[in-house]
């Protein structure tokens, strides 16, 4: 989709579509409609006072024939109270409007900023909304329903240079969390471990990132005895994916980002089965370690002045005659011993290998992402990730980041009393709390014991990585959550400790 600066007044531009917003107000005829209701006759003032226009968020009022201006139709999509709108409702609405005309089939479009949101953060919102809006997950659909594709949109009302940075950030952004979007769509038989790997290899060739892949042999010399486990009851054998940044110049007190993201490319629960129902969805399980590739794609174009290691353990979790049992007891990467009890809690174990190796690496601050817990979905449902932290300056970085972002994080506890909960009486750590309820909180715990004295947050994407249902701006399936955080953090991050 070809997204292009227009310059020229709205009411000249060429387009199938005009699109623009509206807020739920007394009076939603302001600066830019005003402008318009002029040109089209009163039409705008006269759909105001028959109630057919309100302003109320993603309401859709689409004129044909517009008079007065060059546009085929104008589409107003209702943006909300004006108080409550941010970005994150522009790239809404953006996607929304999309989707909407999308669907009848329309080629190309023009989207005009209000008066009051036309600087680059604006632009750069409506481009990823745009983006994020036109994915789609019919890969592997022989017969498309039909020929539906968006072909080109202008952006109208900005000045022409704080357009054209919004843009190319949006875009790097935008295709960043689609990219993310595919490999979680992907079924598992399409992207085991070995695939996911070659897909990071290519990804980093184009992009111009170090990357390194450790098989299964190389694994088992480092130690990686909970990653190793997991894997054991697969024929798929892991991987371990190391992706590196580095800025040209870093001083001696640079700071290290480690990125560790979960990859169980499907989860049966091992022998620990899970129920048969909604298992298929389980490919998702690698959302939190797509989701790190996805903030490497990103970064080496935006190139931040810090430099940051991603580390992805991968593997599948199956019911193998070889596969660990429950009262098994493994050893991690940083020597601690697990008792594992549930052999569905294994994402944590191979996080605890990826956290150990990304210190390893250099990391002086850590963040994971995982499709985790149900127990989070239980806490937050599908509106918030999870979040967990070792360190309040830390967490207070990530969560401004994802206010910038537009995504919705909330801050879960971390007291000592968790901690309790995951002692085990025949090994240093076990991998479920033995208490009723908590358990994303005693998940996170077991996760702190591996990033011991580093700064480190945990986010638990389970119940945000993937839409049951689409939802007027985004198809159903993979979200590519905490990209857009994730990416502002790292070109937020200081440069000296």
């Amino acid at each position: 989709m070809r997204i292009a600066i227009a310059t020229q007044p709205f009411a000249h531009l060429s387009a199938q579509a005009l699109v623009t917003y509206a807020f739920e107000q007394d009076d939603p005829i302001g600066d830019v409609l005003a402008e318009m209701d002029q040109a089209t006759g009163g039409r705008l003032r006269r759909l105001v006072e028959a109630r057919e226009l309100t302003g109320k968020m993603l309401e859709m009022t689409l004129l044909h024939w517009p008079p007065g201006l060059a546009a085929e139709r104008l589409l107003i999509v209702g943006a909300g109270k004006l108080e409550k709108f941010t970005t994150a409702e522009l790239r809404r609405v953006a996607g929304a409007a999309l989707r909407y005309l999308k669907n009848r089939s329309l080629k190309q479009l023009a989207f005009l900023a209000r008066e009051d949101n036309s600087d680059a953060a604006a632009a750069q919102a409506v481009v990823e909304g745009l983006l994020v809006g036109d994915f789609e997950p019919d890969r592997y659909k022989t017969e498309k329903k039909n020929n539906k594709a968006i072909e080109s949109v202008a952006l109208c009302g900005w000045a022409a240079s704080e357009a054209e940075a919004g843009l190319a950030r949006g875009r790097i952004i935008g295709e960043s969390q689609n990219f993310v979007r595919e490999l979680v769509n992907e079924p598992s038989n399409r992207l085991t471990p070995r695939l996911l790997a070659e897909r990071a290899e290519a990804m980093t060739r184009e992009f111009g990132l170090r990357c390194e892949i450790l098989d299964e042999k190389q694994i088992e010399d480092l130690g990686m005895g909970a990653l190793l486990a997991v894997a054991r009851g697969s024929d798929e054998p892991p991987r371990l994916i190391v992706v590196t940044y580095e800025p040209p110049q870093m001083g001696a007190r640079a700071p290290v980002l480690g990125l560790v993201g979960k990859a169980i490319t499907f989860d049966t629960g091992g022998v620990s089965i899970k129920p048969a129902e909604g298992m298929e969805k389980m490919k998702y399980d690698m959302a939190g370690g797509a989701t790190m590739l996805g903030v490497m794609r990103a970064i080496a174009q935006l190139k931040p002045l810090v430099k940051v290691v991603a580390v992805v353990p991968a593997t599948e979790n199956m019911p193998g005659g070889r596969a660990q049992k429950p009262g098994d007891v493994q050893f991690s990467l940083a020597g601690k011993s697990i008792e594992v009890i549930n052999t569905d809690a294994e994402g944590r174990l191979i996080l605890a290998d990826g956290i150990a190796y990304a210190k390893r690496l250099g990391a002086t601050h850590l963040v994971d992402a995982a499709t985790l817990t149900g127990a989070i979905v239980v806490a937050l449902s599908n509106v918030n990730v999870g979040v967990f932290a070792s360190q309040p300056e830390f967490s207070d970085r990530l969560l401004a980041s994802a206010r910038r972002a537009g995504e919705k994080m909330w801050l879960m506890p971390l007291d000592e009393e968790y901690g309790e909960m995951i002692k085990s009486t025949i090994a240093d750590i076990q991998n479920v709390g033995s208490g009723k309820g908590g358990g994303a909180v005693t998940a996170a715990m077991f996760l702190k014991e591996f990033a011991e004295d580093t700064p480190w947050i945990h986010l638990d994407i389970a119940g945000t990585a993937w839409l049951d249902e689409a939802k007027p701006w985004a198809a159903k399936g993979a979200t590519g959550v905490a990209l857009r955080t994730l990416v502002d953090l790292v070109m937020n991050f200081p440069a000296e400790r």
